[in-house]
């Protein structure tokens, strides 16, 4: 058995800022996401870009295929990116239902696929919130709303399950749930001590990437004291302040 979703240790990754990274989160933090090269001047330039830095990291994320540039000059997120603000808005507001014992479970029934793409399912799997229990076997407590794919569901059996063992147990043992508690808490710290405009908008950028990590339990199989929904009250709370957009994680 493994613990399928990755937390960050408690020390906290705080990336530095690069014009790409500021761009991405203004965009991923946008709805829609689309906007003139005037209007991003303004937001970027309170995180230390410029405007000749700007214009040639659109100029760079273009070629790249990570924006589209439309005749009027608005830049906007490529299909690849506007995927990723979908995942990033599930993580800041997850759609869940009252749970009632049942588990999910996603036998793998497909064979033949190499490491490469093994790799990437179990990277798609994760995303969804399902953690290995075996080899082929991925589960997670019944409680998300959200759709299986029909690329997932092409190459594995759905099912719904009451494992034997205690359901805190499991949950445990497939998520390492204290190690994501303590950087969430590192990262509330982290929130209550910044207050340049970069420190915060960097804090609440890898608070995004962090919550891409919850597995959004059940509250009677989380431990006591959870911080998750702290620290989405905190990064509700500077997009408030902060007003439209608001950093989404660009990594």
């Amino acid at each position: 058995m493994s613990a399928n979703v990755s937390a960050e240790p408690a020390g906290v990754d705080l990336r530095p800022l690069s014009a790409r990274s500021v761009v991405l989160s203004v965009l991923l933090g946008t709805h829609p996401p689309r906007l003139p090269v005037k209007d991003l001047v303004r937001l970027v330039e309170p995180f230390g870009v410029g405007g000749s830095a700007l214009r040639a990291a659109l100029s760079r994320m273009t070629a790249a295929g990570d924006l589209r540039r439309t005749d009027d000059a608005v830049y906007g997120l490529s299909d690849r990116l506007l995927a990723r603000q979908r995942r990033q808005d599930e993580a800041v507001r997850p759609r869940t239902l009252a749970w009632h014992g049942d588990w999910e479970m996603l036998v793998i029934t497909a064979t033949g696929r190499g490491p490469a793409e093994r790799a990437e399912l179990r990277t798609r799997l994760a995303r969804l919130r399902l953690a290995e229990l075996r080899e082929g076997v991925w589960l997670r407590p019944a409680n998300l709303t959200r759709p299986l794919p029909a690329e997932v569901l092409a190459i594995a059996e759905p099912c719904a399950a009451r494992p034997a063992r205690p359901a805190a147990e499991l949950a445990a043992t497939l998520w390492p749930l204290n190690t994501w508690a303590a950087t969430a808490r590192a990262l509330l710290a982290h929130a209550a001590d910044a207050h340049r405009p970069s420190d915060r908008f960097t804090v609440f950028a890898a608070a995004v990437r962090h919550l891409l990590t919850d597995p959004v339990l059940p509250p009677e199989l989380l431990p006591a004291d959870w911080p998750g929904d702290r620290l989405r009250g905190a990064y509700a709370a500077y997009r408030a302040e902060l007003g439209e957009p608001a950093p989404e994680s660009a990594d």
